[in-house]
């Protein structure tokens, strides 16, 4: 089969990056369904970064790069190596522990290429996590941050509700969509905050988790609240100490990096210091939607 070339752009959260599928047979764009609402037809002046997809990409040998660990992302372990010129590799694997792709990225996570390997889902899955983590980490070199969170939009305003895994942010988030008039989901899983000009925004982007929700959209940063399952109803407003500590755990950075960490927790610092954090102790029923509108809506 002959080799394909394509060179596509993306905007996300106002960021613009190039994806290069680069002699390979099989990788093209579509293992990228969910970018389609992101793409740009015309070559951008400024890059976030670019990533180049190469068959023919090799692992970096021991000598040339230091184990920092194996870490288990909740969707199969991601190997992490720091190469001797400051950059990374990392070899991700899916949940039956099969390697899906290899990816190697310069020190500010500008310049990546990547090798995918297996059948349609596991090339799939390879890019998509690639692309995330480069997201995750490139991000912290321009005030923006990758979180974990459900996203509801109201009155050009967006709503992130975090919480740890199945305790109910997509079902609180349903409730609001539900009974909270003017309402409209931006992003289920994945959405982006950035700093612009001082100012904390979110945004849709192409990762929403299990609900497809991939809107290329952004709204001003309304509030941050944290859903926690309680036997009646009630929001409390979190001091910065607390904000800072609720909302750190929903971020992806790499702590073993001291530069991109530090980022990391300034850009959460500038939120804390702009919006208003709070937790929700509820139970999944409509009063607590109604409750929580009335408290954090602007």
């Amino acid at each position: 089969k002959m080799a394909n070339n394509s060179t596509n752009y993306y905007c996300i959260a106002d960021l613009y990056i190039r994806i290069v599928f680069q002699d390979t047979a099989i990788d093209n764009v579509d293992l990228l369904p969910s970018f389609e609402p992101f793409r740009v037809l015309n070559e951008p002046k400024d890059l976030f970064f670019q990533l180049v997809v190469n068959d023919t990409l090799t692992e970096v040998s021991e000598e040339h790069c230091k184990r920092i660990r194996a870490f288990d992302t909740g969707n199969g372990d991601t190997i992490v190596d720091r190469l001797n010129n400051g950059g990374y590799q990392y070899i991700i694997k899916d949940l039956e522990g099969k390697i899906c792709c290899l990816l190697q990225t310069n020190k500010d996570f500008s310049d990546c290429t990547c090798k995918l390997w297996g059948n349609y889902n596991m090339r799939c899955f390879g890019l998509q996590n690639a692309l995330m983590m480069i997201f995750s980490f490139g991000g912290s070199f321009h005030q923006t941050l990758l979180i974990h969170a459900s996203l509801v939009r109201q009155n050009g305003y967006g709503y992130a509700f975090n919480a740890k895994s199945g305790t109910g942010k997509s079902t609180h988030v349903s409730l609001w969509l539900r009974y909270i008039p003017g309402c409209d989901l931006m992003n289920d899983d994945n959405p982006i905050i950035r700093i612009v000009d001082g100012e904390p925004y979110i945004y849709g982007s192409p990762w929403s988790g299990k609900t497809p929700c991939y809107r290329n959209v952004k709204a001003r940063l309304g509030a941050i609240t944290r859903i926690d399952r309680a036997p009646e109803n009630r929001i409390d407003r979190l001091s910065p100490i607390e904000a800072f500590t609720s909302l750190l755990p929903s971020c992806s950075s790499m702590k073993w990096d001291s530069d991109i960490f530090n980022r990391a927790c300034d850009t959460i610092t500038r939120i804390v210091e702009t919006t208003a954090i709070y937790t929700l102790h509820c139970l999944p029923n409509k009063e607590a939607a109604i409750l929580c509108n009335k408290t954090i809506a602007k």
